[in-house]
């Protein structure tokens, strides 16, 4: 596997110096063991996310919500496979994301994304709010550190159909609710990794 190490600029180590001088790198755990990193298509956000586990020790639970609809979307998944290498344990849960982080115990997990989530939630007539909450609580469940891989949608235009303006709507509430109680966010743009929080 190729292991990405990614170097902060200064000023963006804030949260990271916070959890080093709580002593939380080794036991982070619930919701201040939570590290949300957002991004648009492309931004580098995955590929951040992943880098940021070496810290931890291996294996990893690698959640993924993606249902593949078409052939290019099944070569997509295969290439993310290939890439994170035989330190990750994959398990595919398209829709009861909290089922799956109680039963990684106090692995290292990755959720990549949120926002292919919600499609599934979407898609199947699932109540979002539910869902939202229902994870929630799951994090604060957690024994091991958690991150969360999600789309920042909510900063192009106004989208032209019904369906996709609530898709943005929910995304971003959603965006909000974890943002809100995580320990740690990261905007990625551009390979670039931002604090927010």
């Amino acid at each position: 596997m190729r292991s990405v190490v990614w170097s902060y600029a200064p000023g963006c180590k804030m949260a990271e110096d916070k959890m080093k001088a709580a002593g939380q790198q080794d036991t982070m755990s619930g919701m201040q063991g939570c590290i949300f990193v957002l991004g648009g298509a492309r931004s580098g956000k995955s590929r951040f996310a992943e880098g940021l586990f070496p810290q931890w020790p291996a294996p990893w639970t690698y959640l993924a919500t993606c249902r593949p609809h078409d052939g290019e979307m099944a070569q997509r998944v295969a290439h993310h496979r290939a890439w994170r290498g035989a330190e990750w344990h994959t398990v595919e849960e398209p829709l009861d994301l909290p089922a799956a982080l109680d039963g990684a115990g106090t692995s290292p997990v990755l959720v990549d994304c949120l926002t292919l989530w919600l499609t599934n939630l979407m898609l199947g007539e699932h109540d979002i709010a539910g869902a939202t909450q229902a994870l929630l609580a799951a994090l604060g469940r957690r024994a091991g550190p958690t991150v969360l891989v999600s789309n920042e949608v909510g900063q192009g235009i106004v989208p032209d159909n019904a369906l996709a303006r609530r898709f943005r709507d929910e995304a971003g509430w959603l965006h909000q609710s974890v943002a809100r109680d995580v320990a740690r966010v990261v905007f990625v743009v551009a390979g670039l990794p931002m604090e927010m929080k």
